[in-house]
């Protein structure tokens, strides 16, 4: 099913990106159809897809996946083959059984198919939800190896959930009503995420941790304080520079407020 998903997704994300480069091309806009080919490479396929489709140890990947993943680089190399042609053209010879004389430099450029954006713009926040949870693993020193539970409270599409338990070794994917105070979390868009720290964590460096950012929070409201409380600076600043300053005290009292809410959690 990763795979299934995985394919899914790079298919539309490569037909995005032929649109984006076959516009930068028409523009002569070169140096920006490059970065647009490099990203896809490199982040997309490289760093994503590939991770996803990668079987478990010794374990074969499957047909399907296979051929699309071959499909996938011919395609790459020959976008890519107007900026890099002589490595482009060795790669691609190797890929599949060429004729004689066949090259690269007389393949077509793949052209671009319809898109579907609903998979892209999900699977963008799944990235984002990843990238919280490796952030967590990586602010409370957690080994890739033991395997977590990622707990959600708020509107959840689940249709990416095996993407993330692959990506970032989780046990169990829950929903709840009320997170513990102790676990740490993040917001992605309006809903939020939460790993249970209970046994994953040690208690008096992350109640030091804790309490330095406390410390750094309370600082920082102070100085907000300071200026919403300077009469000249509400009446005389822009009101989207009061604005920001008036978001950013809301901001800094929900911090402060979860921060007490775990340390406290914590001493218990």
């Amino acid at each position: 099913q990763t795979a299934a998903i995985a394919v899914e997704w790079f298919d539309a994300q490569l037909n995005r990106t032929l649109e984006e480069v076959k516009d930068l091309f028409g523009k002569y806009r070169l140096s920006e159809a490059l970065m647009a080919i490099y990203k896809l490479f490199w982040d997309e396929f490289s760093s994503w897809y590939l991770e996803m489709v990668k079987p478990a140890y010794q374990q074969p990947i499957d047909r399907k996946t296979y051929d699309a993943t071959l499909r996938y680089f011919d395609a790459l190399l020959r976008m890519l083959h107007p900026f890099m042609p002589f490595i482009t053209e060795e790669l691609w010879q190797h890929l599949y059984d060429r004729k004689e004389g066949e090259s690269i430099m007389t393949a077509r450029m793949p052209e671009p198919q319809p898109v579907d954006m609903e998979i892209i713009n999900r699977f963008e926040t799944t990235k984002l939800v990843v990238a919280g949870i490796r952030t967590i693993r990586l602010q409370k020193g957690i080994a890739n190896k033991e395997q977590l539970t990622l707990q959600i409270i708020g509107a959840h599409n689940h249709s990416n959930d095996c993407i993330l338990t692959k990506m970032t070794n989780l046990a169990t994917i829950e929903t709840i009503e009320e997170k513990d105070p102790a676990a740490a979390s993040f917001r992605v868009h309006a809903t939020e995420y939460a790993i249970p720290m209970s046994n994953a964590i040690d208690v008096e460096a992350e109640l030091k941790k804790l309490e330095a950012e406390l410390k750094y929070a309370q600082g920082f409201l102070k100085t907000v304080m300071g200026k919403l409380g300077n009469e000249r600076f509400v009446q005389n600043a822009p009101e989207a520079v009061v604005a920001m300053e008036r978001k950013k005290k809301a901001d800094a009292e929900e911090k402060i407020k979860s921060l007490e809410e775990s340390i406290a959690a914590l001493k218990k």
